[in-house]
């Protein structure tokens, strides 16, 4: 990547469903240019058909950081705020140490609105981030100060979905 351009904070943010997938698409492409990207997914333990699709690419790191369940939004386990943590700490080490160029926090928004992290621990790496560094933010709930402090945000709404018909979770579409 170019250091000479700066680095942007992208947040993709609403109800309806492809956050995610808008952030591995935007992964893809800055790997088609070279970069290097480090992809964090917080509350996230099953395996999703990107973390198997994208595994073994070339300059991309996959992390997960939750398990494979529901987090009690109200009373979260312990376990998932241990994973949050920890997975927070990994993202800030990936953002400072000057290895990548875009880093995705996938499911941030929601694990600052369940109370996994602190808004302001995230406000404060993404205010001292190296200037180069991108950083895409996904999840539903996106802080206000998140949203005024980004270069970039996409509102993704729910105008109709397939759960609304009965339909289950699908392999392919929904992880």
């Amino acid at each position: 990547m170019n250091v000479e351009k700066p680095g942007l904070i992208m947040v993709f943010t609403g109800d309806g469903k492809g956050k995610t997938t808008a952030a591995i698409g935007q992964a893809v492409r800055a790997l088609g240019h070279g970069y290097r990207v480090y992809s964090i997914h917080f509350m996230k333990g099953r395996d999703y058909g990107e973390f198997l699709a994208l595994d073994r690419m070339p300059n991309l790191t996959i992390v997960r950081a939750g398990r494979d369940d529901f987090v009690c939004r109200e009373s979260p386990d312990q376990v998932d705020l241990d994973l949050a943590r920890d997975g927070f700490a990994r993202a800030e080490k990936a953002i400072q140490s000057g290895e990548y160029d875009l880093v995705i926090l996938d499911e941030i928004n929601v694990a600052v609105d369940y109370g996994l992290l602190a808004a302001e621990d995230l406000f404060r790496v993404l205010r001292n981030k190296p200037p180069h560094v991108s950083v895409i933010l996904t999840g539903r709930g996106a802080a206000q100060e998140l949203v005024k402090m980004a270069d970039l945000v996409s509102e993704i709404l729910a105008i109709k979905h397939h759960y609304e018909q009965g339909a289950d979770c699908l392999p392919g579409i929904e992880y």
